[in-house]
């Protein structure tokens, strides 16, 4: 069994994002997964997964899942299912923290990740 604790992720930088690989080199991985934190600081731009689905579990926080321009209001406990290719974002209310765990049927996200131009998109006020 691999266990990750929550001090152990190592956050990078992504456009609007910080996010995690809990199984960093994982060899023949049939999946990804992904630790998100969103900042309510600004605008977003959407991204896409052009070879799967993605589940997006949201672990806290509250905010609007954008996909290809249909929004749905989202808190914790949450599960949504964006399709493969769709662009998509995930927007925290402003002043709060969103925190998500993303898992794909694909071991190499590196390839399936595709940053969009715009729109540029922005969360409702609440």
């Amino acid at each position: 069994m691999l266990h990750v604790s929550p001090e152990s992720l190592e956050f990078r930088a992504l456009p609007g994002r910080d996010s995690a690989d809990p199984f960093p080199g994982l060899p023949d991985a049939e999946f990804s997964v992904r630790q998100v934190r969103l900042r309510p600081d600004g605008p977003r731009r959407p991204h896409r997964h052009p070879h799967s689905v993605e589940v997006v579990h949201v672990l806290a926080g509250t905010g609007t899942a954008w996909v290809e321009g249909e929004r749905t209001r989202v808190g914790p406990g949450d599960t949504f299912l964006v399709p493969a290719g769709a662009a998509h974002a995930t927007l925290p209310d402003p002043g709060i923290d969103l925190e998500v765990l993303c898992f794909f049927p694909r071991g190499d996200l590196g390839s399936n990740l595709e940053e969009l131009d715009g729109p540029e998109l922005g969360s409702p006020p609440v």
